[in-house]
């Protein structure tokens, strides 16, 4: 569990903060990324990734609990058929916080944070024999299609019986 903030809370009172923190994870979920300040992007980090453990458990005690936050049924239903699936091998950290810059109007620091997908498993680098054997066929493709215009230099013959 998240542990409770010392000092000023964000928006002025424990109820507004909530409810904040409950509409900016109903964001990220619905839309994947969303852009914030640095100190509500912090804030809301170990939230979702909370509410992200909670739809990896998949069942119904578990639904009601994160219905009591997030209210929308549709990025629940989101969230437990389409979000959590995605991360069962991974033990936590589904979310990623990335400074953007600061804001024109206040020149708040803002942040992204985005759920992390999960990677795919990366093809290995083609090692040095098989470019070399690419590039021998690349050639060698090459060649023949030059043979069939005009014969490079050293392989004409000189006599024309394959072309009658």
């Amino acid at each position: 569990m998240p542990t409770p903030t010392k000092g000023p809370r964000l928006g002025g009172s424990p109820a507004h903060e909530r409810l904040m923190l409950a509409n900016l994870a109903t964001s990220l979920f619905k839309h994947g990324k969303i852009t914030t300040t640095e100190t509500k992007a912090k804030r809301l980090r170990p939230f979702a990734e909370r509410l992200v453990t909670f739809a990896k458990r998949g069942d119904l005690h578990a639904r009601r609990r994160v219905l009591t936050v997030i209210r929308d049924k549709d990025v629940v239903y989101n969230l437990f058929d389409q979000i959590a699936p995605r991360f069962t091998n991974r033990p936590g950290g589904y979310t990623r916080i990335i400074k953007a810059g600061i804001r024109k109007g206040d020149a708040a620091p803002l942040a992204i944070i985005e759920l992390v997908e999960e990677l795919e498993v990366a093809a290995p680098a083609p090692s040095r024999a098989t470019k070399t054997a690419r590039k021998s066929t690349r050639t060698q493709a090459v060649a023949a299609l030059a043979g069939d215009d005009e014969e490079p230099a050293g392989t004409a013959t000189g006599s024309s019986s394959d072309e009658e």
